[in-house]
């Protein structure tokens, strides 16, 4: 599967942004997709991820009650929506997919990946 990300920018401390990856390739249903962030000097960290079936979703604690990631499996995309948005969310996102449903939470069980979007919220 192959993943495409967008929806980034620079939006204020407060705003909202909503990311979108879109997927190309067969299956899509059949896969939990995460998202993931880096941001400068930081290593890769986890964001949310949604199970295959869309009956589960999984956060990080820093982004609990302000993000929320969903999927449309008709229109091959998962979304990260993004509200009350904080300097320190400033990062380059990327959408991840992997078969399976364990270690959601971890970027090295993932098997595919988008190319990543950047975030940038001014204080």
């Amino acid at each position: 599967v192959q993943l495409q990300a967008s929806g980034g920018g620079l939006v204020q401390a407060g705003g909202s942004l909503r990311l979108s990856c879109a997927a190309s390739g067969r299956s899509f249903s059949s896969y939990s997709l995460g998202w993931f962030r880096q941001a400068p000097g930081k290593e890769r960290e986890f964001v949310a991820a949604i199970r295959w079936g869309g009956t589960a979703t999984y956060y990080a604690d820093p982004v609990k009650g302000r993000f929320t990631i969903s999927r449309d499996n008709a229109k091959n995309t998962v979304y990260l929506q993004m509200n009350n948005l904080k300097f320190e969310d400033t990062a380059v996102y990327y959408c991840a997919a992997k078969s399976f449903t364990w270690s959601l939470n971890i970027a090295e069980a993932y098997g595919y990946w988008g190319q990543g979007t950047l975030v940038t919220v001014s204080s």
